[in-house]
């Protein structure tokens, strides 16, 4: 992928409860990013795993958070049923907003493109007030910019005040 970040598909990848047969967080993710490629996402980037603290009730167990930045040719909807298809095969079962769970894959921005649809927005409402997306995307592409705002990642991660104890893995 070349420097130019405009037309970034950017998806967060999350989990806080064990897989199938009690793997952990890291190995779900693993074994879901490789299988973006299943569901027509190429995966051009990806950050390290970050941990930090459940939010909104940090007595639950922690979660593993990485970004990664994919090619497709689907458009905004597709891409998020391919996701939410994703999260369906490794167990994932949507219940109360916030709730912990076994992986959470997230459109945060399909290029510039803003949009208000069917049960998505783009870019993600929430993801510039978090640390946990805005940090491992600063990780690996720091000069993208925010579709609304135009900051860029590592500007936003600076100012990301939810999950603010969110730290890569290992530093």
């Amino acid at each position: 992928m070349s420097e130019n970040l405009d037309a970034a598909v950017v998806v967060a990848l999350g989990g806080n409860l064990a897989g199938e047969g009690g793997v952990s967080s890291l190995v779900v993710m693993e074994a879901a990013l490789a299988r973006f490629a299943d569901a027509g996402l190429k995966v051009a980037r990806r950050s390290s795993f970050w941990r930090s603290k459940s939010w909104p009730d940090p007595t639950r167990p922690d979660y593993i958070n990485a970004v990664a930045i994919v090619e497709t040719s689907l458009n905004p909807g597709e891409t998020l049923a391919a996701l939410h298809r994703l999260e369906a095969e490794f167990g994932r079962r949507r219940s109360e907003s916030n709730a912990p769970r076994i992986l959470d894959l997230d459109l945060i921005a399909y290029g510039r493109e803003v949009a208000d649809g069917e049960g998505f927005h783009l870019p993600h409402a929430r993801a510039h007030e978090r640390l946990f997306v805005m940090g491992p995307l600063a990780e690996i592409a720091p000069s993208w910019r925010h579709p609304v705002s135009g900051a860029t990642a590592a500007e936003l991660a600076r100012r990301a005040t939810v999950g603010a104890d969110a730290k890569a893995i290992g530093s």
